[in-house]
């Protein structure tokens, strides 16, 4: 009898594969009808859940499954040909299936379930009669497999029972939680291997440092051995999409067409059922309120079918998926009139933000431009629930829109939730874990200048920071605990959470390293401010901070990274000590650009400008670099007609911008003030030099316009490490 379970146990995680597969080929199949291979493919699927259904006695299975083959062997043949109706019908029989094996895996027969009604539809197609309309399933439900995960060869297909032992045979079923408890154990391990390579760096044994780097080269490829069995490809919840956006498509009278990039892309399993119910979202979002209908999008200029495009990748240590289409777009003066109207901001703090800060307030809860509910959004599940899911395991959210060409969200994942990598910090004597994801930047202030550049708003504490104030929160108070720094060096840990920054202040930054997470009990947990715990390498305890908690808790929303132009005392001048590269940009216009991170001067020709999509790269010693034309970007533009480019290249960590200029006018190494009252769009202020006004870039800003990714959090990390240690 046990025999028989696991037989059946295979077939039904075998057979929940297959049909995910299934819904992929028969949409593909819809669109290429003529498609040799994907009627092959589908035909061997049909057959071989048909001929295993026989085997283990279910008659409704086999009886379903052996007229879709019938009608699947008359498509093949060249019978019949595929029709809306056909790929409907057979879609319905899959669903069918998928209910079948659901009640068997519940309770190991096929119940009452009844079966006539797709038996006669698929008949009456076969027999060339009109088939009786069935319900188009607005997403249909997919039964989850079980817990089990496969690696197999997918050269390997799968024709029939004989040749399924065979995928048996060159494939290991490991149950997932003998996969979490090694996971558990490697974890245990990464923690004891950190303690012994740094006693053993404190140690003289020679022998002992040889065995203790030895046994740091083990523990690591296990760990990543580890770490790959319970790393899947995205492909695993992708496939589930072709079905779903046809389905969506169709109950919303749409046509669209569906594309994957990075299908390949891997990240944990725990991890992958957490972006599942965001992602969908996401793709709903785009075809219900992204893509026009045919007759809207041809009047813009368009074709009838649009793209809803979903593409992974990694990038700095993160899964980055992004859900684009290439729809309406968002209109940010649309955003901002919805949120005067709901009272979500003022018109001051309106007026205060750039178009990418109007388009983050579609994340405040009940926010929506929505016309009107629908059957397929507007259900009260909006976009402040996909980033708190997504935060919730350490993620982040961007949105970028151009009206009229469309909308992309961009989702940040971590690879892996057990061990992260993380800052590790002290306050009053204790340590404490940041996770990188949550960290911007680094800032060291000495004591004098912390003296001028912290300031008092209305009771909070503020620091400048290129133009925005930045709130501050002092660890120690958080904790309700005495800071034991007293020679008045602030440190700085600047924050995101909720897609706002803060910053924290700490006493010490002590080091970076890979931790292993550890779940609280419920009293720690029940206090809202750690997320986990972690064992460091010298056996210490340390609380791992929950940053958005954090946030959420200390810091009242409307006070976070406002701009100067809401304090009333903005105008007033900050001496600081300036080494700036002024450039002119075209109609006199002057611009200050920080020495320290410009790299070279290059004069240039126009030719070596390529395109890719809509921005603007060249070539440059090996890499590709984002252009930043100044003169555009600032509404400056030049009336000069020479072909030639003066170029400053300006490097962050180990990537690098090319900022357009029309010439290079001084280089200022001096004591100046600056002015924070006369900020614009792209403008942190201006300075006097030789007796002119000039403005200072916010290069930042300029550079995120020319390429939305080129900061990283382990670009930012990296290069302010270098500056404070």
């Amino acid at each position: 009898m046990d025999e028989i379970d696991e037989i059946v146990q295979e077939f039904l995680v075998e057979s929940h594969e297959n049909l995910d597969q299934l819904d992929r080929d028969l949409v593909a199949l819809e669109r290429e009808p003529d498609s040799r291979d994907l009627l092959g493919s589908i035909f061997r699927t049909i057959h071989t859940i048909k001929g295993t259904s026989g085997f283990l006695a279910f008659g409704k299975l086999e009886a379903v499954t052996h007229v879709g083959e019938n009608l699947l062997a008359r498509l093949r043949d060249g019978k019949m040909s595929m029709s809306p109706q056909t790929t409907d019908v057979l879609l319905a029989m899959v669903d069918t299936v998928r209910d079948l094996l659901s009640v068997i895996e519940r309770s190991g027969t096929e119940g009452d379930l009844d079966v006539s009604s797709i038996v006669a539809q698929i008949t009456d197609v076969l027999e060339g009669r009109e088939p009786a309309p069935a319900p188009v399933a607005e997403a249909a439900p997919v039964a989850e497999a079980a817990p089990v995960v496969e690696q197999a060869d997918p050269a390997v297909e799968h024709e029939d029972t004989t040749t399924r032992r065979t995928v048996a045979d060159s494939s290991v079923r490991v149950d997932v939680e003998l996969l979490d408890t090694l996971m558990r154990l490697v974890g245990e391990l990464v923690l004891t291997r950190n303690q012994i390579v740094r006693q053993a760096g404190e140690a003289e044994d020679v022998e002992m440092i040889r065995s203790s780097q030895r046994l740091n080269l083990i523990a690591t490829e296990l760990q990543e051995g580890v770490m790959k069995t319970r790393m899947q490809p995205i492909d695993n919840l992708w496939s589930k999409f072709p079905r779903v956006v046809r389905d969506l498509g169709a109950s919303c009278g749409k046509q669209v067409t569906l594309n994957q990039v990075g299908k390949e892309t891997e990240l944990d399993r725990s991890l992958l059922e957490a972006v599942k119910d965001p992602l969908t979202h996401l793709v709903r979002n785009a075809v219900d309120h992204g893509l026009e209908s045919p007759e809207d999008r041809r009047v813009a200029g368009k074709p009838g079918e649009g793209t809803v495009t979903l593409r992974a990748y990694h990038q700095g240590g993160q899964v980055v998926v992004e859900v684009s289409d290439d729809g309406a777009g968002i209109d940010s003066d649309k955003i901002a009139a919805k949120a005067l109207e709901r009272g979500i901001r003022t018109q001051a703090q309106i007026a205060q933000m750039s178009p990418a800060d109007i388009l983050q307030l579609i994340f405040v809860p009940g926010f929506s431009t929505a016309a009107a509910v629908t059957n397929v959004s507007g259900r009260g599940v909006g976009m402040d629930v996909v980033r708190t899911n997504i935060e919730g395991i350490g993620g982040t959210i961007e949105v970028e829109s151009v009206v009229g060409r469309g909308t992309t969200c961009r989702l940040r994942i971590p690879l892996t939730l057990a061990i992260v990598p993380a800052l590790t910090v002290e306050c009053a004597g204790d340590r404490y874990a940041i996770p990188q994801v949550s960290l911007l930047e680094l800032v060291s202030l000495d004591a004098d200048r912390a003296s001028n550049a912290i300031e008092d708003l209305n009771g909070a504490l503020v620091y400048r920071l290129r133009g925005a104030l930045l709130p501050l929160v002092h660890l120690s108070d958080v904790l309700g605990v005495e800071s034991d720094r007293s020679d008045g060096h602030v440190l700085i840990a600047v924050l995101q959470a909720d897609g706002k920054r803060f910053g924290l202040v700490i006493d010490r930054v002590l080091s970076t390293e890979e931790i292993v997470v550890k779940p609280l009990g419920s009293q720690l947990k029940a206090l809202g401010t750690y997320s986990g715990a972690t064992i460091l390498g010298d056996g210490r305890v340390a609380l791992i901070l929950d940053v958005q908690a954090l946030a959420r808790r200390v810091l009242n929303t409307d006070g976070v990274e406002q701009t100067d132009g809401d304090e009333s005392d903005a105008s007033a001048a900050v001496t600081e000590h300036l080494r700036m590269l002024v450039a002119g940009i075209g109609g006199e216009r002057r611009v200050a650009i920080p020495l320290s991170s410009v790299t070279r001067l290059e004069n240039l020709t126009e030719s070596v400008v390529e395109r890719i999509g809509n921005r603007e790269v060249i070539q440059y010693r090996g890499g590709i670099l984002p252009v930043v034309r100044l003169d555009n970007y600032l509404g400056s533009y030049s009336e000069r007609e020479s072909d030639e480019l003066v170029v400053v290249v300006y490097s962050v960590g180990d990537r690098s911008a090319a900022i357009v200029v029309e010439e290079i006018v001084d280089i200022i190494d001096e004591e100046t003030e600056f002015h924070g009252d006369v900020a614009d769009h792209g403008v942190l202020g201006s300075t006097l030099v030789r007796d002119r006004i000039v403005e200072v870039l916010d290069v930042r800003a300029a550079i995120l316009s020319a390429d939305p990714s080129f900061y990283t959090a382990s670009d930012r990390l990296d290069a302010q490490l270098q500056e404070t240690m």
